[in-house]
């Protein structure tokens, strides 16, 4: 097996525990905190970036298998997963989530109304969206919404 395939499977392998810890933090903290209706396996799949994925993956995993200084290599290993841990933590968790997740002061058009507001999370199907009007969390269907 050349050298690179072996970097890149090893470094799959430590790239989703990463992944995994930063997702569950963002899940619990940000996902369930909102009660946003939604399963673990489809908020990892759908807001995966797979081209930093594969860069973090080949990275780690050269670091971990041909990287002669074995410090270097645990420290840099320990920072990571000490970074996707922070995400478990209810404050870090919840600002992650509303960076990657969240976008603010959005406008959504239906065909009888304009949504004005936060979009809390933007799924497969549905918009969970907090309208500043009504002061509630409403659930938009994208297929009823117009293209602006």
């Amino acid at each position: 097996m050349s050298k690179f395939m072996q970097a890149f499977l090893t470094g799959l392998f430590f790239t989703f525990l990463l992944d995994f810890l930063l997702f569950l933090g963002i899940f619990i903290n940000y996902i369930q905190k909102l009660d946003i209706e939604l399963y673990y396996n489809i908020l990892f799949a759908d807001n995966q970036s797979i081209i930093v994925f594969l860069i973090f993956s080949f990275i780690i995993g050269y670091l971990v298998i041909y990287n002669k200084n074995t410090k270097i290599t645990l420290s840099i290993t320990l920072v990571f997963f000490v970074f996707a841990s922070l995400s478990l933590i209810p404050t870090i968790g919840y600002r992650i989530g509303e960076m990657l997740l969240m976008k603010k002061n959005v406008s959504y058009k239906s065909l009888r109304y304009t949504f004005t507001g936060n979009a809390y999370y933007d799924g497969r199907k549905n918009i969970v969206f907090y309208d500043n009007q009504l002061k509630k969390v409403i659930i938009l269907k994208k297929d009823t919404l117009q293209k602006y």
